[in-house]
Formats: structure tokens, sequence, C-alpha cells
């Protein structure tokens, strides 16, 4: 079971060979994830039976067991071309104990809870839901896979790499005998991405071939690690620091620090890290660094693109919730299209756990006096909206304690909006806002501190917030205008009511809005003399975009007290995004997209909350929240946003890129990289190296690039790493973006994400970077 490919019958002594070389492997890779002798991993070594849960009628036993490399699942299965299943740990997005999916959920008894979970995988394949045979087996499933995410997370990228290759490695080794003949060497060098002719790799044989026996095995296989793993690039930056007998003593990693990181740091940071970062015994006590300790730093955050102080919660949370922007998703019910695809309270819950912060619910009278979420006027699915209000408890925190706003678009009746009211104050208790903070009326927004923990309700309310302080006795019911987003598809030829429709609002409902009220945009002067602080318009792109490309700065001042929320067109039923930047520059706040699709919209949305502890709020520049702010994203006028630097950028290598066609056997990417900035208008500009033909390994460009840049505060950096393609367009291999003011200067490791914002393990660039004041 633990061998993928079709192995030669053996004897009964090259079995217990065999199978004594796998716990051998076995013990080196949980050694290597610091597991040894963890007991939760023997038991998902070993494996066992479970049942995999699809539907009331479908409950099938199938074996699980983990590989010998500690990182690959394999699964029996009953497909007629794929008797045999597999699934990594770079895979898994979480696991989740008891029945806490929605399949769990819906096809098992609530007295089965112990014995289930659920693996949740990246991106939309379809959840994992098992059964074990006692709730301690479970337990032990859940733990064990829990510890190697955990574990695995933790190795620095260094390490990950070292891991990667030694299981290729294995795989290579066709005949499992430890040693690794030229044809192995040739397969294995394609699995790591690279294409090397026979007269290159049979030099590379015989250099390591000592023995001269036509196999490498031992220490000429360590040989061929060392050569294939060495790093030219950081030989020359080791080499002119290193003044001290061949090594780096403090005082040359200090002034590598100062004059190539350009860190204010002290002696005694150089010789904490050499403390940290040294790996030879005799080099530490001498206070020295050598080649793999440098290496070892420049692998570690330390020596990341991201500025480690940014990976946590470093802004002021104390200004008010409008000077911020807030990371923010729009239809969040849907997994798939706007127009036929599922709904589900997954999608709510791999928002959130994105420390998304203002999630849609797009809310309908259902069966049954249930309230239900989907797309209006179409066909995609329903889910109880009871349900989906649990699920957001249940998740909301996880990743950010900072507080998140339900945007509810009702379209209920009455009764049904009395029930929602009940299952928000029911399930969500305490944590949801239900009065203004304070004894008197406010004149502003508390801040995200203050909301810590706390649900906030977007939606429409039938009089002012100040009714919450005085016995102003209203309606039970009155009918009010509702912006309705769902009839956007109407410009899709679809039949649907007016856009501004009339309906009746339940009391309880309105009186759990408190400061996120829903109002009918009529322009800024009008806003501004007629609106309250806690008053709020949504709007759609097209109408963000003129305004922001017409009124910048009345559209900035509006924001400046006032939240705005935008959302995508009706027209774009395939769940595409708008670029979220421009909305940004003008000091919107609630930029919502369809989190549910990959693109470069959500690339950007991911690097604009990537710091401040992904905490889903970053503060706004002093310029966008300055009353005395003149300042217009298009015309760029002198003020204190004008901070003209010139960036940078020498893309020096690559590692270890993925494949991007598995499927082929002789597939090897030819990589170009390309470095783009957005902000404002001006700063707008994208460069790119050459292609490396047949080399994703250690593709190396040396290719320098400069960049102006009026706005930095506004500015992001998109690294894009592309498999170039001169028949058609090419294929996207990683992607990593951030704020420019989040940047490391010097030399830099640059992780790389997958299309879905995934991180590849291993995987990553090498560049040096300098952000200068420009002449």
């Amino acid at each position: 079971m633990s061998c993928l490919h079709k192995c030669p019958k053996r004897t009964q002594s090259q079995e217990l060979a065999f199978q004594e070389q796998v716990r051998r492997v076995a013990h080196e890779n949980g050694k290597r994830l610091g597991l040894e002798g963890d007991a939760d991993l023997q038991f998902l070594l070993v494996g066992g039976e479970l049942v995999k849960i699809r539907s009331n009628s479908w409950k099938k036993n199938r074996f699980f067991k983990l590989q010998e490399d500690c990182k690959t699942f394999w699964h029996e299965s009953q497909k007629v071309f794929k008797r045999n299943q597999t699934f990594s740990i770079d895979d898994i997005d979480s696991v989740r104990k008891g029945r806490q999916s929605e399949g769990l959920n819906k096809h098992t008894d609530p007295r089965v809870e112990e014995q289930c979970f659920s693996i949740i995988f990246k991106g939309r394949k379809k959840n994992l839901d098992l059964m074990a045979p006692s709730g301690g087996e479970a337990k032990q499933w859940v733990n064990g896979i829990e510890k190697i995410i955990t574990n695995m997370s933790n190795l620095s990228r260094q390490q990950k790499s070292e891991h990667w290759i030694i299981n290729c490695m294995r795989k290579a080794d066709k005949n499992e005998d430890n040693q690794m003949t030229l044809k192995e060497l040739k397969h294995f060098l394609r699995q790591i991405n690279v294409e090397v002719d026979d007269t290159y790799a049979e030099e590379i044989f015989k250099n390591c071939d000592k023995s001269n026996s036509g196999a490498l095995e031992g220490s000429e296989i360590k040989h061929f690690y060392d050569l294939l793993t060495h790093r030219e690039e950081i030989d020359v930056i080791y080499e002119k620091y290193a003044e001290t007998e061949g090594q780096m003593s403090t005082t040359d990693l200090l002034n590598f620090l100062l004059n190539e990181q350009r860190e204010q740091v002290s002696r005694d940071y150089a010789e904490h890290l050499i403390e940290k970062y040294e790996v030879d015994g005799k080099a530490k006590q001498k206070k020295r660094l050598t080649i793999d300790g440098f290496l070892m730093y420049l692998h570690q955050e330390e020596g990341s693109i991201l500025n480690p102080a940014h990976k946590h919660v470093y802004q002021d949370m104390n200004q008010p919730l409008n000077h911020y922007y807030i990371s923010s998703s729009h239809n969040t019910y849907l997994m798939e299209d706007q127009l036929k695809g599922p709904s589900s309270t997954e999608a709510y819950i791999k928002a959130l756990m994105k420390s998304c912060r203002c999630v849609e619910l797009d809310c309908w009278d259902g069966a049954n006096g249930e309230p239900v979420i989907y797309h209006g006027y179409t066909l995609t699915s329903k889910v109880v909206f009871r349900d989906v209000i649990k699920a957001i408890k249940d998740y909301a925190f996880r990743t950010s304690e900072y507080p998140v706003i339900l945007s509810l678009e009702n379209h209920c009746s009455v009764d049904q909006q009395k029930l929602m009211a009940h299952h928000l104050i029911s399930i969500l208790g305490d944590a949801l806002v239900t009065k203004p903070l304070g004894d008197t009326m406010p004149t502003n927004f508390p801040s995200p501190e203050d909301l810590k923990g706390k649900f906030l309700i977007k939606g429409k309310r039938l009089n002012k917030l100040d009714a919450a302080f005085n016995n102003n006795n209203t309606l039970e019911e009155d009918t009010v205008s509702e912006e309705d987003e769902a009839a956007d598809c109407k410009e899709n030829g679809q039949k649907a009511k007016s856009k501004k429709s009339k309906i009746k609002l339940a009391k309880p409902l309105s009186d759990i809005v408190i400061y996120c009220k829903s109002v009918h945009f009529n322009g800024f002067e009008h806003a501004k003399d007629n609106q309250a602080f806690y008053e709020m318009s949504s709007f759609k792109e097209s109408k963000a975009f003129n305004l922001a490309d017409t009124s910048g700065t009345a559209y900035i001042h509006h924001n400046m007290d006032k939240l705005s929320r935008i959302y995508p067109a009706g027209s774009r039923t395939d769940s595409s995004n708008y670029n979220p930047v421009p909305m940004w520059n003008v000091g919107c706040q609630i930029v919502a997209l369809n989190f549910q699709t990959p693109s470069k919209e959500m690339h950007l949305n991911q690097g604009r909350f990537l710091p401040n502890g992904v905490s889903g709020y970053i503060l706004k520049p002093e310029f966008l929240r300055s009353l005395s702010s003149q300042f217009d994203p298009n015309t760029l006028t002198k003020g204190p946003w004008l901070q003209r630097k010139t960036f940078h950028i020498m893309v020096i290598s690559a590692q270890q890129l993925p494949k991007i066609n598995k499927d082929k056997h002789k597939s090897i990417v030819d990589p170009l990289v390309r470095v783009e900035i957005y902000g404002v208008p001006a700063d707008n500009a994208s460069k790119e190296t050459h292609y490396i033909d047949n080399n994703g390994f250690n593709p190396m460009w040396n290719e320098r690039f400069e960049f102006n840049i009026q706005v930095p505060e506004l500015a992001m950096v998109r690294f894009v790493v592309e498999d170039y393609d001169s028949t058609s367009q090419n294929d996207l291999i990683g992607h990593y973006c951030l704020p420019l003011t989040s940047v490391q200067s010097g030399y830099r490791h640059v992780p790389l994400l997958t299309k879905r914002g995934d991180v590849i393990c291993s995987a990553g660039l090498f560049v040096h970077l300098m952000l200068i004041d420009a002449p």
C-alpha cells in the first residue's frame, strides 16, 4: 500500500528489507518534522479504515494511511482507472473535528458527533467527510494531521526545500535499492523541474560516481545533492562580506546589515542572528557566521521581503472605524458563479478564515417560514439563514479579533425579518452590537479596538440612531426603499423588479442596525448636509469609478466621516472582479470583491491586507483622513502625499518552481518574472525579465528594473512568475503582492503563492531591493 507505482514482486527477504527501509524513511521524515516517536504520527503511518460520506445513501469504507514521506496521504478508491488515490498535506486547508461540515451535519446522526471529522481542502476541491470507528481514533486522525500541518509550516524554507528534494530523490529510485543510476538521475532532474542534455547529466553523474560503480550511493548521493543545491549567487554576496578567515564575524555581518539590508541595527542584533542561525558549533563559539548559517538567515523572516514587524498588528487600532480599509466580500455565500453556482456556509467560513471582515447576506423568504440566502432571480442554490449565522459565529474571530460587519440585503416579508432578527440576537448573543457604545448619542464611529469580538449589522433602519436614547415610539413596521443589487442581473436580459424597490421593514430588524444604516446616495453635497456619520451608501463599481475619476477629492472627504461600500457590477455573472486599487485611492473602506474567484484583483486584496497581522483592517494614510487634505490621485498637486522615490529591483534568481503541467512527464517550465506596481495612476507600471528555457529548479536572471514612485503610501508591488509560451497565453506559476511600505530593502527572498493565494512550499524568488529618495 505504501508504494504508488507498481513494484516487481519481491521475495520474503526483499519484502522484509523493503518494509525496514520504509520504516527508516518514515522515521527520518518524522524526525525532520520534529515528530520523532510521536504516537499520533505512528498511528497515521499505520493507517486504518474510515467511512467516507457523501450523502445519506453513499457511505463507503475506505482504507487511509500516511505515506513514509510524512506528507502524502494514500487511500483506496473504487474508481476503475484510479484504484489508489493520494493527496498532499499541502492541499489541506484545515481539519475539523465533529460534524462541522455541511455534509456531515446533513448526512449523519448527532450521536456519532465524536467519530466524525472533515478534511477541508484549499481551493474548490470538495471536503472529505469521514467517520472513524471510535471517537478516540477520530481524535488521533485530527491530532496527527494538525501536528504535521503545524510542524510543516514551522519549517524554514530551506528545511522545506531539503524535505522536498530528498523525497523526490526517493521517488526517482524506482527499484528502491538506495542507489541512483544515470537513468534514475535523469528522471529525478525532470521531477524537480530542470531539463539537462544527456552530456551534462552524464558529466554530473561521472563527477559524483567516485567508486565507478555505475550507480550513486551514500556519500556520492550527498555530493550530488550539494552540487544541485549550491547557490552561486549566495556565494558572491557572502564572499564580499566574509573578511574574517573566510567567515563572517559579527562586524562583517553588521556591515552587511547596515550597507546592503539598510537596517538600523546594533552589534548586539548581529550577534543575536549568529546565535539564532549558525549551524556550526565551533563557528558559533567564535561568534562567526558560516555560509550555511548565512543562507539559513536569508531563508527566515529576517531575510524575507515582508517587514517582520508588520506580520503582527502594528498600526494604531484606536482610530474611528471609517479610517480603515476593511477586507470585504461580495455575495459571500456563492462558491462559484452568480447565476447557477452553489450557495454554502463553507463560503462564509473560507472568507472569514482569510480575515474578511465584511460579509454579505442576500436574504429571501424561504420554505417553512425560515429565511434563506441565495442570489435572487437566479438558479443559485439556497442556504438557510440560521445555519449561516451559526457558521459566522463559530469562525468570525479565529484569525482576527476585530469586528465583523454583516451586510444584509433584505428581500424578506415582515414575519421572516422578525425571525432574522431573532436568529441574529439569539445566536450572536452579547457579541452583537444592539445599541451605541457609551451612554450618550455618538458623533463618530467607535474604533476597531473598541469593537473587538463584535458584530455590526449593515442594513435599513426605520428611524435615526438617537431613537435608541429616547422613548421615540416608531411604527412596528414601515415601508423603506431598498437598493436591490440582485436586480442588477436585469442588465443581462433577465426579468427582475425595479432596482429601487419598496419593502416593509420590521422594527426588531431595524433596531439592531446601529453604525451601518444603509441610505441612498444623492451626491456629496447632499450627503454632507443631510447624512449622519452612521448613514452609509453602497456604490456599484461603474458609479464609484466615475466618482473617483471626476470628483476624487470630494469622494475622499466623504469617506473621512462616513463609510462607503463598493460592489461588482451585476454583469459580472462569472464572479469576476474589478480593480480595487482606484477605490482605495479615494479612501473607500468596504471594497467588496468576489472572494471565491482567484484573480489578479484578489491577489491585490490579499497583498493590501497582508500586513498588520492579517487582521482585515489597514489604517488609511494620514492624507486620506485629514480634513485639510486636498489630495486627488488623478492630479497629484503638492502635498504631504507626494514623496518621490526611486524603487530599484534586481530579480536575481528563483528556486524550485512547481511544474505547471504535471501530467506531462517531460514538461519543464520556461520561467519569466514580471514586477508590477499598482497605486495612483502616475505610479502604475510593469516590467519583465526574459524567459529561461527549461529550468524551474534554479533559474537565474540578474536583471535590474527601476520604478519612479510618486505616492509610496498607496503603492503596492506584485511579483508574477509565469511559464512562457510563444503560441498561447503564459501560465501563472506563482505570485506575491504587498504594500511598498512593508517592503524590506536589500537581498530578500520572496515567497510565492498559488493562483488561489496559498503558499507554494519551498518555491520562491531571490531579489535585491532599494527604495531611495528621487533626485
